[in-house]
């Protein structure tokens, strides 16, 4: 198997870290306020377990159940919304995702009041959207790109005041 490719595009991206500068950058995590719960169910279930199973050591299914519940809660927040600017074109990076912004015709902040409509009746079905229900407001690009059957994103983020600002300079 060849692997050239693998490598070129390796140095690639490399090379693009390091020639960009990033305008904005923002993890969407979890409130603090889930991981209570979220461990207390954990624990809840190992304490089930330790009823049920009487073979097993007490401490097994804490010792399993509880890192699960917060290696379930650190990806639920694995997402990153950033804006890297630098020699070259600005661009909106959602997770793997990229967007230039030459491509966006218009933009706008969805307030979190307004988020129901814009991912319920109004949603197009073409349309790339990243939604986290713990994230209130939301950022519309709407995409001017012949070669792309994306109307526009839906972007879930805490400030899309800043969001839009760092896509705007």
């Amino acid at each position: 198997m060849d692997t050239t490719s693998e490598i070129t595009l390796g140095r690639v991206s490399d090379t693009r870290a390091t020639s960009q500068s990033v305008r904005y950058r923002e993890r969407l995590r979890v409130p603090w306020w889930w991981w209570p719960p979220g461990l207390g169910l954990a624990g809840l279930i190992a304490l089930e377990v330790n009823q049920g199973v009487p073979a097993i050591p007490n401490w097994v299914p804490f010792a399993v159940l509880l890192p699960v519940a917060a290696v379930v809660l650190l990806w639920f927040g694995k997402t990153e919304v950033s804006v890297v600017g630098g020699s070259g074109e600005t661009e909106l990076w959602v997770g793997a995702a990229h967007l230039p912004v030459s491509v966006i015709a218009r933009s706008a902040e969805v307030p979190k009041s307004a988020k129901s409509a814009a991912l319920g009746r109004q949603l197009d079905p073409a349309a790339y959207v990243v939604h986290r229900a713990w994230v209130g407001p939301m950022v519309l690009l709407v995409l001017d790109d012949p070669d792309d059957p994306t109307p526009y994103w839906l972007v879930s983020c805490r400030h899309p005041d800043r969001v839009l600002a760092a896509l705007r300079g």
